[in-house]
C-alpha cells in the first residue's frame, strides 16, 4: 500500500488490485448481493464449496464510511470478508492484521425492484438499468457502431482499445436497439419508465448516468440520447441528478438539451490526454467526430451548465500499453496531469477509472507498475485540485457511487 495516500483511498485501492479470497461470507451475501460480472474461481489449494471450479461473488463493498469499491476474486489475496450473514455483520481483514481493518462492511445489494416485472413481463433485471450504489446507470442501447467500423487497412475495427463491452450481440435485440438506427423500440421506452418509477420509488438513487453504445455519426447518437434524457427527466423529476454520458455532440444539440432542462450535466468521455494518444486509444472518435470537436463539445457544455457541470472520465493507464507507445510511469502522470490542467481551466473536471488489462495476473510486474501509476496520479491530481480549488461534485458523483474511481475520496480526505 502507498503510505502517502489517506487510509480509505489506501485500502480501495488494494483491494481493487489484490481482490479477496474466498470465505463463506462471499456464498452467504449472494442471497441478496448485486452479482460480480466475473465469477470468484477457486485456486488449486482452495476448498471449493460448489465443485465447479468457480462460484457467483457480489460485485461491490461498501466500506463503513460509505465508500463504494469494485471486488474480483484472488485465490492468492491477504483480504478477505468474515461474518455470519448479513443480519450479523461482516467484517474486512487483512492478513497482516489481528483484528478486522474495517468493520461493518457489506456488499452492495440487488435492487429490492430488480426481481419485478413490467407491464409485458420483462423482469425490470434486464431492461438496460442497473444500480452502482447510489448510481442508476441507463444503458438500453450498449451496442457501439465502432466495434463494426473498419480502419483504412481494413483489419481489425475502430472500437476504444480497453473496451470490451459495446460489441453488437444479442442484447441489442432484447433491447429493442437496431445498430444503425437512433430510436430504439416503443417497448424500450416503456420498459425504462416503469423501472425509473419503481427504482424513484425505492429512495436509493440520487444520479442518474445516461450511457450507451457510441455512433459514427454524432448528430445521430445526440438525437437517440434527446430521446432517452425525456423519458428519464419526465419520470425521475428532479428527485435525482441527471447526467449526459454520451460521446460529445455538436453544439446546437447541446443546447437543445439545456434549453429543455433534461439533463444537471454532462461527462464526454475523452479517455486520454493528447491528440496522438487520443487517436491510438479511441480510433473511432478521433476519427468520427476528432480531438478539436471532442474538447470543443466538452468546453461548450461547460459555458451552458457550468464548471461544476461539466466531466469527462479518463482511463489511467492505458498509455503503458506498449501498443499505445509504452509510456513510463513518470511520463504518463506528467501528460495526465498537464491534461487535467487545461481541461480544469476550461470548466472541465476530469475523473479517472483504473485500466483493467486482459493480460491481469499472468503479469505481476506490469500490473505493479500500473498500480504505482494510479496511486501516483490520484496524488497528483488531488494536489493539483487542491491549488486549484476544486472538488468533484457530489451530486455528479458521490464516494458512494465512484465504485473504480478515487476523486471523491480523496476529496472527503482533505480538509
Amino acid at each position: 500500500m502507498n503510505p502517502r495516500l489517506p487510509e480509505t483511498p489506501r485500502i480501495k485501492v488494494d483491494l481493487m488490485f489484490e481482490g479477496v479470497r474466498w470465505t463463506s461470507a462471499l456464498g452467504d451475501a449472494m442471497r441478496f448481493a448485486a452479482p460480480n460480472f466475473y465469477p470468484y474461481r477457486f485456486g488449486a489449494e482452495e476448498h471449493d464449496p460448489t465443485g465447479t471450479g468457480k462460484s457467483a461473488m457480489p460485485y461491490l463493498l461498501t466500506l463503513s464510511d460509505g465508500t463504494l469499491i469494485r471486488l474480483k476474486g484472488n485465490p492468492s489475496s491477504p483480504w478477505r470478508v468474515e461474518g455470519p450473514d448479513a443480519r450479523g455483520g461482516y467484517s474486512l481483514w487483512h492478513d497482516d492484521c489481528q483484528d478486522p481493518l474495517r468493520r461493518d462492511v457489506s456488499f452492495d445489494p440487488r435492487p429490492t425492484w430488480a426481481e419485478r416485472v413490467t407491464t409485458d413481463g420483462t423482469p425490470m433485471g434486464s431492461v438496460g438499468v442497473d444500480f452502482h450504489g447510489e448510481m442508476l446507470v441507463v444503458n438500453v442501447a450498449p451496442a457501439c457502431q465502432y466495434f463494426l467500423a473498419k480502419p483504412s487497412s481494413g483489419k481489425g475495427n475502430l472500437k476504444c482499445t480497453f473496451c470490451g463491452y459495446g460489441r453488437p450481440d444479442d442484447r441489442m435485440t432484447a433491447l429493442g436497439q437496431a445498430i444503425d438506427a437512433p430510436r430504439l423500440a416503443d417497448f424500450t421506452y416503456q420498459r425504462l419508465r416503469e423501472a425509473l418509477r419503481v427504482a424513484r420509488d425505492e429512495g436509493r438513487m440520487r444520479h442518474v448516468y445516461l450511457v450507451g453504445g457510441s455512433m459514427t455519426d454524432w448528430r445521430e447518437e445526440g438525437e437517440r440520447f434527446l430521446d432517452l434524457a425525456r423519458v428519464v427527466r419526465e419520470e425521475v423529476g428532479d428527485s435525482a441528478y441527471v447526467a449526459l454520458g454520451s460521446g460529445a455532440l455538436p453544439t446546437d444539440q447541446l443546447e437543445r438539451f439545456h434549453a429543455e432542462g433534461l439533463v444537471d450535466g454532462v461527462c464526454f468521455n475523452l479517455e486520454v490526454w493528447g491528440r496522438e494518444l487520443f487517436g491510438s486509444v479511441c480510433p473511432g472518435k478521433a476519427r468520427y467526430v476528432g480531438w478539436e470537436r471532442w474538447l470543443e463539445s466538452l468546453y461548450a457544455a461547460a459555458r451552458m451548465w457550468g464548471p461544476d457541470h461539466a466531466f469527462t472520465a479518463m482511463v489511467g493507464g492505458v498509455e503503458l500499453e506498449p501498443e499505445h507507445g509504452g509510456w513510463s510511469v513518470e511520463a504518463a502522470i506528467e501528460n495526465a496531469i498537464e491534461g487535467a490542467r487545461a481541461l480544469l481551466s476550461r470548466g472541465v473536471t476530469p475523473v479517472w477509472s483504473i485500466y483493467w488489462p486482459l493480460w491481469g495476473a499472468d503479469h505481476p510486474e506490469r500490473l505493479a507498475e500500473l498500480r504505482r501509476y494510479f496511486e501516483e496520479l490520484s496524488l497528483a491530481y488531488a494536489e493539483l485540485r487542491s491549488e486549484l480549488g476544486v472538488r468533484v461534485n457530489p451530486d455528479f458523483l458521490s464516494h458512494r457511487s465512484a465504485y473504480m474511481q478515487l476523486e471523491c475520496d480523496m476529496d472527503r480526505a482533505r480538509p
